[in-house]
């Protein structure tokens, strides 16, 4: 996946709008580091194509204003594994 930036970065954006996907899974699915990820949907991106630069920006913005509660649930399901443990 490291040969045609542009290439990349428009995939990237497909997927990450297809799946409503995160920065960290779109990275772990591409085999990149989630910088460069970051890097090829909001900098790359808007030169190559600026109109999926923004509904990729919509995702990451509600992917944002949500991940406060998926580290809560995070969270209680390992104390919830810890206590049966015990």
């Amino acid at each position: 996946m490291k040969g045609n930036v542009e290439l990349r970065c428009v995939e990237l954006g497909e997927y990450i709008i297809a799946n409503k996907s995160t920065v960290r899974e779109s990275a772990k699915k591409f085999g990149i580091s989630k910088s460069t990820v970051h890097k090829d949907v909001t900098v790359r991106l808007k030169r190559i194509n600026p109109v999926l630069c923004a509904q990729v920006r919509q995702v990451l913005n509600i992917n944002k204003e949500e991940r406060h509660i998926r580290g809560g649930i995070a969270t209680r399901n390992k104390y919830l594994m810890l206590a049966k443990k015990k």
